[in-house]
Formats: structure tokens, sequence, C-alpha cells
């Protein structure tokens, strides 16, 4: 239980980080891909904070203590390194939360293993939108 815990904080910690990374994302991206990737950075946050509000919530549940901390959050001010970054980091997220559902299954949280599925197939989501946006021969070029 002490290992999920500590995982879930970490994962808590990371999507503070991701709505930090889309909020500044939408503040600094420009040029012609302004008027199209604002909205979409700013309609992420409030799936990252619905996460980390369900993390904490669940983290406290089991018995931990969740952590007010962000992780480190990258300041890319081009396009395709802004699309790069929050790319990364989906990936990372759904690799996190694959790890925690195997935990969470070992412990016989069902409930639990569930949302994971729920936050993967989310964080699925927004990693690929991100990837067909980078697919953009201009961004590239």
């Amino acid at each position: 239980m002490e290992q999920l815990l500590e995982g879930l904080n970490t994962d808590l910690a990371h999507e503070y980080g991701a709505a930090i990374q889309y909020s500044y994302s939408a503040s600094v991206v420009s040029g012609l891909y302004r008027s199209a990737l604002k909205p979409f950075f700013e309609d992420e946050i409030e799936d990252e904070l619905g996460h980390a509000l369900y993390l904490s919530e669940k983290i406290k549940s089991l018995g931990g203590n969740p952590t007010t901390k962000s992780a480190e959050v990258p300041q890319p001010t081009d396009v395709k390194d802004i699309l790069e970054e929050v790319r990364k980091a989906e990936a990372d997220t759904i690799n996190r939360y694959e790890k925690r559902k195997e935990q969470a299954e070992k412990l016989g949280l069902t409930e639990l293993v569930v949302k994971l599925e729920d936050m993967i197939a989310d964080e699925t989501n927004h990693k690929e939108e991100v990837e067909r946006l980078l697919v953009d021969p201009r961004i590239n070029g």
C-alpha cells in the first residue's frame, strides 16, 4: 500500500504539472496556430484538474497524505516543442497509470483500477490528439 500511495502522489504531482503545462502552453503559443491551439490547451486543463482532484481524494481515503507540490514543467516557446513536450508528458502519464493499475489490482482495489483505466483512456486521447497535430507538415517544416 505504501508503494501505491507513493506512486499516486507522484501521479498527483504530475497532474498538477499537466494543468500548469497546459495553462502555460495556452498563454505562450503564438503565430498562426494560436487561434486553434490556445482553446485546445485550455480545454485540457479541466481534465487534468479533475484527475488531480480524484487522486488527492483517493490518496486520503487510502490513508495517505496528498502532495501539494507540482512536478517540474518545461517551458518551450516554439509550437513544435510545446506539442512535443505535451506528447511526452501524456505518454509518461499513461506509463505511470499502467503501473499504478497493476499495483491496485494486486491490492484488490477494483474501483481504483476502473478509474485508472478511465484516466488512461483520457490521457491516451490527449496524446493521440497531440500526435495528430504534430503530423502537420507546417509544424515540422
